[in-house]
């Protein structure tokens, strides 16, 4: 054995023998960690061996394998749970260079969490459209406010668009820019996750230790997608034909199965409410017939759609319209059907609904290429913190968007509780709001700006032509355009150009830059 010291108490080696236990006893050690996994090379020494050995000279020993170049942060947080309070500690692998990182990674991160507290103006809880939108429109207002935003993620997408991937209409690339080029100039980013919330001390804690403090906060932490709350949907998914416009890597499969499927049968699916875009399960579908249309292989497929509610859509004005792609694509509807089970080798797919007593069943469905819209959540993170509701969101006045509890921290987008629909739309108009009424309270000026729920959904019934669907609280419907323009209720080649050719650039360069053209927030009297 090569011992090396790192510190006094803190030795690596190269794979220990049952001799070098011994040896290790003689020297002090009180605890050995194996970072090798077993069976690495053959005739390696498997770790309960020398556990066993350990045990017998009343040395403790821990075992956090990883491959070379795999360290996760959870390895390191296992490393630094086992070696808090040991003194005389020896960590081995097959040469002892991951030994050597990991004590770095941990003592690193140690360092990191040691940083004294940041204080901001403004804190911004998720660099999606909305945290972005906000930041931007309140620096329109007010130029010198310090702005933070945080966010672990290193790509920043427009999500809207991968219902057009999976269409054939949008390459996957064109949907994606690097965080750091969207974040505004003059707003710090810090590129952690958050861990807890203390909003009774007005600061947050992430994850490796560091806290940030604010005047005010907002949440716009966006949504989780829950792919494991469907049995077997996780190992499939992306194979199979399984896939879902829900995932930037998944789209592109989409339009791959379609393409490829001349016969068979396709099942597209949607669960129960709230879910981000409640139209694009549909979308996926009407445009993966639309393209079997014209193929002329629709009459060879069987198209069914399985929804968890029990309507086609919730504003009753827009369903005449899809009702009559329904018809002219032929697509079987089953309602109240919620998807609880994929078996992906076999191509079979388990709906939970109730039969003609009202009790629980299972329905059996066989697929040749499967849509799934997930199930979805607010992030962990929020659902475990103090500014949630019974239901897991972010609890506000829907007008206002400031929270019911703390008056300094406002809630916008997908994570909110306003009971809008949850769409890019309705963060276009919920921004400017949020970031007025932050610029009235940092003047201490009485808030006044209200969000009425607008929402819309551009429901792309074939590649050319979208029913635009446009409404606010209440399922009221609230067009932008008079009908002479574009009439919502119909299927129109307007909407489809204002989709495909106007919206992403005025996102880009629009709205993730603080202009707000046609969303100037309403004022209270």
């Amino acid at each position: 054995m090569l011992r090396k010291q790192i510190t006094d108490k803190y030795s690596v080696s190269e794979q220990i023998s049952l001799d070098d236990v011994n040896t290790l006893a003689e020297s002090g050690i009180t605890l050995i960690i194996s970072n090798r996994p077993d069976n690495e090379e053959e005739g390696q020494l498997a770790f309960a061996d020398i556990a066993a050995a350990a045990k017998e000279k009343n040395i403790k020993a821990v075992y956090i394998p990883f491959s070379a170049g795999q360290m996760e942060s959870s390895d390191v947080e296992a490393f630094k749970e086992a070696t808090k309070g040991n003194e005389n500690i020896h960590a081995f692998c097959r040469t002892g260079k991951r030994a050597s990182l990991i004590w770095e990674a941990a003592n690193e991160s140690s360092q990191k969490a040691k940083v004294n507290s940041v204080h901001f103006d403004v804190v911004i809880v998720g660099a999606g459209t909305a945290g972005i939108s906000t930041a931007a429109s309140l620096l329109k207002r007010k130029p010198n406010v310090t702005i933070c935003l945080i966010d672990p993620a290193s790509d920043h997408f427009y999500q809207p668009g991968w219902t057009l991937v999976g269409g054939g209409v949008f390459s996957a690339e064109k949907t994606r820019r690097n965080m750091a080029d969207v974040i505004p100039k003059g707003v710090k980013w810090i590129k952690e996750a958050v861990d807890t919330f203390q909003p009774s001390d007005n600061k947050v804690t992430l994850g490796n230790g560091q806290e940030v403090t604010y005047q005010f906060l907002v949440v716009a932490a966006g949504i989780k997608l829950n792919w494991d709350a469907v049995e077997g949907l996780s190992e499939t998914l992306g194979r199979n034909g399984v896939t879902s416009n829900y995932r930037y890597d998944l789209a592109p499969y989409t339009w791959e199965l379609a393409q490829k499927l001349n016969t068979g049968k396709a099942i597209f699916t949607q669960p129960p409410m709230p879910i981000k875009c409640a139209g694009a399960p549909q979308k996926a579908m009407y445009l993966s017939c639309d393209h079997w249309f014209k193929q002329e292989t629709l009459s060879n497929i069987d198209v069914s759609f399985y929804n968890a509610g029990g309507v086609l859509f919730g504003v009753s004005e827009y369903v005449p319209a899809l009702e009559s792609y329904i018809k002219k694509y032929q697509i079987g509807t089953h309602f109240s059907h919620n998807l609880v089970k994929v078996d992906g080798p076999n191509k079979r797919a388990y709906f939970e609904t109730k039969d003609g007593n009202d009790q629980a069943v299972i329905v059996e469905a066989e697929f040749d290429m499967l849509h799934v819209c997930p199930s979805q959540t607010a992030p962990d993170f929020i659902r475990n913190s103090p500014l949630v509701d019974a239901a897991g969101w972010v609890d506000v006045d829907k007008e206002t968007l400031q929270h019911t509890s703390f008056s300094n921290i406002w809630s916008l987008g997908d994570v909110a509780n306003s009971p809008n629909a949850k769409t890019m739309a309705a963060v276009r108009k919920q921004a400017p709001v949020v970031a007025q009424n932050i610029s009235d309270s940092l003047e201490k000026r009485q808030i006044n700006a209200i969000y009425d729920g607008y929402g819309s959904c551009p429901l792309t019934v074939e590649v050319g032509k979208i029913v635009l669907a446009e409404f606010a609280y209440g399922g009221v419907v609230m067009p932008t355009f008079p009908k002479w323009i574009n009439d919502g209720s119909k299927a129109t080649r307007l909407a489809w150009i204002l989709k495909k050719d106007i919206l992403p650039p005025f996102y880009w360069h629009g709205m993730l830059k603080g202009h707000e053209w046609f969303v100037k927030p309403k004022m209270r009297k």
